[in-house]
């Protein structure tokens, strides 16, 4: 039987490429003999050629190496079943000289292989929905492997392990090496530095597990004495086997990293949602939602500019049935009239100049989830006609499309106009607006629930802090009362602004008021028993004021004596309204040097 190599793990496994005299040239290109879709698979990976009457394996300087056996390798002779380790694929290289040697060796072997790993994931199926074990989902694993091969090999003793390097595997085999009546360190050792082994003396048969391409672990059985004499033909049951294994090994390890990813954004989600709040509108409005999600129904979310519409539409995808598939947001008020239908329903290539390649719109790249129509209320009546017909006909055109294309979205709309008032004065269309308004929810104005700005701006300061990089330990009792006096006509969208400029701006391990933004100071309380005149206002000013005149009324130098820097100090005399006093000062003491600006 010629020599070959047959795709253990990756793409096709169960592939075979023959060798001969030709180089077989291993990568990404497409002129590739083994072409390997792998981004992380050089354009020319590796090759392997003859040299004589052996084949050897050379790197082509590839970016992350050729493993045989699980060692990372420039050039290598090649061994019968060794396994060459490129990204996640794996070949195990054959000579064609081992089934010679096979007492009783099948000739319909490889007829069967195929047959051997579909019953074998057929029994890792049935087994894994059938397991209500709390172990962790490896150990899980690991415990079927082994009654697998207890089930295709009569074997007295089974062990794996998994560990990348043989120390690894030597110290775990250590911890539980009393359960054995055999010992199988001599044999983790020929694993790692032979791969696929088999002894008959001893009875043991050894295969390596390749995770990602290096070595991840070491199965090793040792068989029942009558069984010896078949040590070959069993040690290709386990190379199937560990195959198999690698992959269940390494969608595991994916797995754990999705629910470790999920998590997190989970966290992110509920953190960055920013439907911060314990006030009674917050809680019914939470509420709505809660109710609302699970259901398939289009919601139209009201309320001023920057009360965080788009929150409450991202919160009704995430608790629906479609938050696994795609949220796609659309402001409608950003969209020309002239592109509106390329950008919502896409274009075929050629539908008008400039389409020089079919494109897919908005609603084509939301199919499945959630599409969130913002600012629906700015569209002109022509584009209102076009998005009505699709909303009732679930189905779209492309821009020069013959072909109409099923909807399957959820339409989330919101607006901070009265769409009722627009559909009486003819602004919006009355169908419309009663396709989008099936539930309607409204999204409170900061200044109708002040009790929850406390929370809010700390929450939106902590972000500030992040974004900046600078520490920032809080909001002062000053900057707070300047907080929560505040009409906020720009609701959340402008604390958050405030916030940010007050990280960036200020200079003080606290939030002061004169961090702020001037609309705040100015619209602060003035009277005499305010906090902020009483504890600021005039020990800070008085400070201010000396240090002008004992700087002889330059700004520099009385920043220098204040430790402040000059175009902190400058900002602080404008928000505290002191350069009329400054000037009244330096006047009086008929002073003519440089005074603050």
């Amino acid at each position: 039987m010629p020599a070959e190599l047959i795709v253990v793990n990756g793409p096709n496994p169960g592939s075979k490429f023959p060798l001969g005299e030709s180089e077989v040239l291993i990568g990404r290109a497409p002129n590739a003999t083994i072409v390997l879709p792998d981004a992380e698979v050089s354009w020319r990976h590796c090759v392997v050629k003859r040299q004589g009457n052996r084949y050897l394996v050379k790197d082509l300087v590839s970016s992350i190496g050729t493993h045989v056996n699980g060692m990372r390798t420039s050039e290598r002779w090649l061994d019968d079943k060794d396994q060459i380790g490129i990204g996640k694929t794996v070949l195990m290289y054959r000579s064609g000289e081992a089934t010679q040697d096979v007492p009783d060796a099948q000739p319909a072997a490889d007829n069967t292989k195929p047959v051997l790993l579909a019953a074998c994931s057929l029994v890792f199926l049935f087994r894994a929905l059938a397991a209500t074990s709390g172990e962790g989902p490896n150990k899980l694993l690991q415990g079927q492997i082994l009654r697998l091969v207890g089930d295709l090999v009569p074997t007295k003793e089974s062990v794996l392990l998994l560990g990348g390097t043989c120390e690894e595997l030597e110290e775990l085999y250590a911890e539980c090496a009393k359960q054995y009546h055999a010992d199988f360190q001599p044999a983790i050792a020929r694993v790692c530095e032979e791969g696929a082994f088999s002894d008959s003396e001893t009875g043991m048969v050894g295969v390596p597990l390749y995770l990602a391409g290096v070595l991840g672990g070491s199965l090793i059985i040792r068989l029942q004495d009558r069984e010896v004499e078949r040590v070959l033909a069993h040690l290709e049951t386990l190379t199937a086997v560990a195959s198999l294994a690698s992959v269940g090994f390494e969608a595991n390890h994916e797995v754990e990293i999705l629910k470790a990813e999920n998590a997190l954004l989970q966290e992110q989600i509920g953190v960055n949602a920013g439907i911060v709040g314990t006030s009674p509108l917050v809680r019914r409005l939470l509420e709505k939602v809660e109710r609302v999600a699970p259901r398939d129904t289009t919601v139209l979310i009201t309320g001023e500019s920057g009360t965080g519409k788009e929150l409450i539409a991202r919160a009704l995808h995430q608790k629906s049935l479609r938050h696994e598939r795609p949220f796609v947001a659309v402001n409608c008020a950003a969209v020309g009239a002239d592109l509106f239908e390329s950008e919502l329903f896409g274009h075929e290539k050629g539908a008008f100049s400039g389409a020089i390649a079919t494109k897919k719109g908005r609603f084509e790249l939301a199919q499945g989830g959630t599409i969130f129509l913002d600012e629906v209320g700015e569209l002109a009546l022509g584009l209102q006609a076009k998005l009505l017909r699709v909303l009732q006909e679930r189905e779209f055109w492309r821009v020069g499309g013959t072909q109409a294309h099923p909807l399957d979205v959820r339409v989330i709309a919101a607006t901070n106009r009265d769409l009722g008032k627009d559909v009486a004065d003819g602004k919006f269309r009355e169908d419309l607006y009663h396709r989008l308004n099936v539930v309607n929810l409204e999204s409170p104005a900061l200044r109708d629930r002040k009790e929850d700005i406390p929370a809010l701006a700390q929450y939106l300061l902590r972000r500030s802090v992040d974004k900046c990089k600078r520490m920032v330990n809080g909001l002062s009792a000053e900057a707070l009362e300047i907080i929560m006096a505040y009409n906020w006509p720009g609701n959340v969208r402008e604390l958050e602004n405030a916030m940010e400029g007050a990280v960036a701006m200020g200079v003080s391990d606290w939030v002061l008021p004169e961090d702020l933004p001037e609309s705040l100071l100015e619209a602060a309380p003035r009277d005499s028993g305010a906090k902020y005149h009483n504890s600021v206002g005039r020990a800070k000013c008085d400070a201010i004021l000396d240090a002008y005149e004992q700087g002889n009324f330059d700004y520099k130098q009385a920043a220098k004596l204040l430790g402040l820097h000059p175009n902190y100090l400058l900002r602080l005399v404008r928000n505290m309204g002191l350069r009329d006093e400054i000037e009244r000062r330096k006047n009086g003491n008929g002073n003519a040097s440089g005074a603050g600006r």
